[in-house]
C-alpha cells in the first residue's frame, strides 16, 4: 500500500531542494537529523506571504511562548534565502513565540525552495500541527488548487488526505460570511455548517438557524433532521424579524460583534439591544470591540 505524503512530513514534499549556508548565522547541531541547522537573527526573517493561517489563538500562543522561554525552540523553523535576508516557509507560531519570548536568534533550516512550493509547504505544516481553523483550511485547499491547477484528487494524493475530506472542507466556502465567522471561531462545527448548506436557506435565515443550533446545543444529527423535516418536537424554527429595518440593523451588529444580537421593541418606539456572549473570553472580546469603536 502506498504511503501517503502527509505521513512522511514536509521532507516528502521537498526532496529535491538543496540546503544552503545562511549568512550571518551560527551553526548548531539539529536535534532532528544529522544535517546542520543555522541559528538566524530573528530580525532578518521576512513573513511568509503564502501563510494559510490568519487567526492565531492567544492562549495556545501564550503557552508556546512560555515553553520557548523555558526550553528554547526545539524544532527549527524552515526558511529560504530572500536576497540578503530570509523568508519564512514554515514555523509561523514558533517564530511568533520566539519574538514574544525575547529571543534574538532562532534555529532554522535554510533551503532553496521555489515559489510554487511555498503555499503547499505552509499548508502541510499547519495541517500536520492542526493549527488551521476549518475556514482557513478550506481556503488553503482552494488557493492551492488555483495556483497549481490540480484537481481535488491530485491534491488529496499529494497531501495524503482523502478526496472526500478535501471536498467536504471546500464546501464550507459556500457559507455566508456571517455563518463562516461562527465556524472560524469554532462556535459552529463543520458538520453543522454542511447541514445548513444542504438546507438551501437564504443567508439571513441560515444565520438565524445557526444561532439556534448554538443556543439549543443541537447535535449534527438533530440539525440534519431539522433541515430535512423543517420541524422537530421542542425545537421550533427561529423566529423571523418583522421589521426589515430592524433586521438590517441586527445583521450589521452581528457581523461587527461576531455574536448574536437582538433588538427588542417595546411600546412608544422604545426597546433594548441585547448582545449575547458565551464565555468570559467572549465577553472581553465584545467589550474590546465596543470600547475601541467608542474611542474612535
Amino acid at each position: 500500500m502506498k504511503k501517503k505524503a502527509l505521513g512522511r512530513g514536509l521532507g516528502a514534499l521537498i526532496p529535491e531542494v538543496k540546503s544552503v549556508e545562511a549568512p550571518r548565522t551560527t551553526e548548531v547541531k539539529s536535534a532532528e537529523a544529522p544535517r546542520t541547522t543555522n541559528e538566524i537573527d530573528i530580525d532578518l526573517i521576512e513573513p511568509n506571504p503564502c501563510q494559510p493561517r490568519f487567526d492565531f489563538e492567544e492562549e495556545p500562543l501564550y503557552e508556546l511562548t512560555e515553553n520557548v522561554k523555558k526550553n528554547g525552540i526545539l524544532v527549527p523553523i524552515l526558511v529560504r534565502p530572500y536576497g540578503e535576508r530570509f523568508q519564512l516557509v514554515a514555523g509561523e507560531r514558533r517564530l511568533m513565540a520566539a519574538h514574544h519570548a525575547g529571543l534574538l536568534k532562532i534555529p532554522a533550516r535554510v533551503l532553496e525552495i521555489p515559489d510554487n512550493q511555498m503555499r503547499e509547504l505552509a499548508l502541510v505544516e499547519n495541517i500536520q500541527r492542526e493549527q488551521l481553523n476549518p475556514m482557513e483550511e478550506a481556503q488553503a485547499y482552494n488557493s492551492l488548487m488555483e495556483e497549481t491547477g490540480e484537481t481535488q484528487e491530485q491534491i488529496s494524493e499529494r497531501l495524503g488526505k482523502d478526496r472526500s475530506t478535501i471536498a467536504n472542507s471546500m464546501r464550507l466556502l459556500k457559507l455566508p460570511a456571517t455563518v463562516s465567522l461562527l465556524v472560524s471561531k469554532k462556535r459552529l462545527s463543520p458538520g453543522h455548517a454542511r447541514a445548513l448548506l444542504s438546507s438551501g436557506s437564504a443567508p439571513a435565515e441560515m444565520l438565524k438557524l445557526a444561532e439556534t443550533i448554538i443556543e439549543k446545543g443541537w447535535s449534527v444529527r438533530e440539525t440534519e433532521r431539522y433541515v430535512k423535516n423543517r420541524q422537530i418536537k421542542n425545537l421550533p424554527r427561529p423566529p423571523k424579524s418583522q421589521d426589515p429595518n430592524e433586521e438590517f440593523a441586527v445583521s450589521r451588529l452581528r457581523v461587527a460583534l461576531g455574536t448574536k444580537v437582538e433588538i427588542v421593541t417595546k411600546v412608544k418606539n422604545s426597546g433594548e439591544i441585547r448582545i449575547h456572549f458565551f464565555s468570559h473570553e467572549d465577553l472581553i472580546r465584545i467589550f474590546d470591540i465596543i470600547a475601541i469603536t467608542e474611542k474612535n
